[in-house]
């Protein structure tokens, strides 16, 4: 197991160069899996740029079903998300094989979710919960089959985050797994909003699937980043004169601040997804 290719020092001010210098680490010392994850990754945050520009040259609306928020948020989310995992994930012990697999397959779902989304958002329809003709009931199956995949494959980043992992230290091991417990959250959210849609549109109530499974965006958002924030936090802590057992406390401390704030993001979500 491979920890930060971070060099530690021992203490004063660290430079904006020497922390830009970490991250280009993260490429320049990366596996080829973590590079092509990484490289994805910033492909589709590009997309979801190009497509705020259409947006702004089009117009139309932001919100709803039908709008170019869509291919907007889910390209700079998933392209997010995949650079994320992929970092995260060299710090987690795994075997180089389940490795290239788990993100392999993660990164291909992350396109393939992308590309539908845009797809449909250019064919000026929804993306989900749509079964209007075959070809979008074929989408929107699709689109679910692919979630079903990327709960999957976090759930197994997940389970290899809480074995021990020697060659990484203490506060980003917590840092890391505190952020995936997080997810798992957001997981949870993200099937929840899926399965109640899902059981509308088969009543034959599809406005109020979007209305339904909106109300779980804000804590799907704020769990989902946790593993992003978290390490990251970690990660610039190696940079302070701070001892490791300092980082760690500092570490607990913004996972529970964290927590919180995600308990109350929750719960709010909670209540407008139960009574919508």
């Amino acid at each position: 197991m491979r920890s930060s290719p971070v060099d530690v020092r021992p203490g004063g001010t660290v430079p904006v160069s020497e922390i830009a210098a970490g991250l280009r680490a993260f490429w320049t010392r990366g596996r080829a899996i973590e590079r092509t994850c990484y490289a994805i990754g910033a492909a589709l945050i590009a997309s979801g740029l190009v497509h705020l520009v259409v947006f702004a040259v089009d117009g139309g609306p932001w919100t709803g079903p039908v709008s170019w928020r869509k291919p907007v948020t889910f390209g700079l989310s998933f392209g997010l998300t995949l650079v994320t995992i992929a970092w995260v994930a060299s710090f987690v012990r795994l075997g180089e094989r389940a490795r290239v697999r788990v993100l392999g397959v993660f990164a291909a779902a992350c396109v393939v979710e992308t590309a539908l989304i845009t797809l449909q958002a250019w064919r000026r329809v929804p993306s989900h919960f749509n079964e209007e003709t075959g070809f979008d009931t074929v989408v929107t199956r699709i689109l679910a089959a692919f979630g079903g995949i990327l709960i999957v494959t976090l759930v197994a980043l997940t389970v290899a985050a809480f074995r021990d992992a020697p060659g990484t230290a203490p506060s980003m091991r917590l840092a890391v797994r505190a952020g995936f417990a997080a997810l798992l959250g957001a997981l949870a959210c993200g099937a929840a909003m899926i399965a109640r849609g899902v059981v509308e549109v088969q009543t034959g109530h599809q406005q109020l699937a979007y209305h339904v499974a909106g109300a779980l965006k804000p804590a799907h958002a704020v769990t989902m980043h946790a593993v992003l924030v978290l390490p990251a936090i970690a990660w610039l802590l190696t940079f302070t004169a701070l001892a490791e057992a300092r980082r760690v406390r500092v570490v607990a401390l913004a996972s529970a601040a964290y927590g919180v704030a995600a308990l109350a993001v929750i719960g709010y979500s909670a209540v407008g997804f139960a009574t919508g």
